[in-house]
């Protein structure tokens, strides 16, 4: 990624399924930026509450101090005149008006870091991110092991009392190793899921 041909003031997306390392990465990140002595907010939604209250965490136990909010709008409130970069985890959570607010972010001259899963539990866009990428200038896209048959892993299987899902569940339920694990997408399974009949033309 060369920054450096930029001015000030862009999105960049880091997105994948469960276990991928979208969080590590938003983390190594902010560390750099950290040690260069930049004004950085972190921020997180406050549904998400596996790890901790006031930090975004990784699965491997890395951790960051950071704020919550409840909606999209509540970042704005909460950057500073000074805040040059601005990092947002699980951005999944968020409403719509976080794409609004990222543009708006970026357009002042803050880096726009965002971190968030790209498909729910049912292999489908999740949420704003899938507008989210086609706004940001930079994306990361990174991948899991499927633990099913070790292939690269691209999707997040939803366990209910250690079988698939439903197709029919809600979207939204917070949780970590105990209710998903990485698949690829031969190793998927989402029960219930509608199948799309092919006609025979005539």
């Amino acid at each position: 990624m060369m920054y450096q041909q930029y001015r000030l003031g862009w999105i960049e997306i880091i997105v994948g399924c469960m276990f991928a390392g979208k969080t590590e990465e938003l983390i190594r990140r902010i560390r750099v930026l950290q040690f260069a002595k930049k004004n950085i907010l972190v921020i997180k939604p406050k549904i998400d509450n596996r790890y901790s209250e006031d930090e975004i965490a990784s699965h491997s136990g890395y951790k960051v101090k950071s704020v919550n909010a409840t909606c999209a709008s509540d970042i704005l409130r909460l950057v500073s005149k000074d805040t040059e970069v601005v990092a947002i985890d699980e951005a999944q959570f968020f409403d719509k008006e976080l794409v609004l607010v990222c543009e708006q972010l970026a357009d002042q001259g803050k880096r726009v870091m965002v971190a968030g899963l790209d498909r729910d539990f049912r292999g489908e866009p999740f949420g704003v991110i899938p507008e989210l990428l086609t706004r940001a200038e930079f994306v990361t896209k990174l991948s899991a092991v499927c633990v099913k048959c070790g292939a690269p892993a691209t999707r997040t299987q939803r366990l209910v009392n250690g079988k698939p899902a439903s197709y029919k569940d809600p979207i939204v339920l917070v949780g970590a190793s105990e209710s998903y694990e990485p698949r690829c997408r031969h190793c998927h399974e989402v029960k219930d899921k509608p199948i799309i009949k092919v006609g025979s033309g005539e």
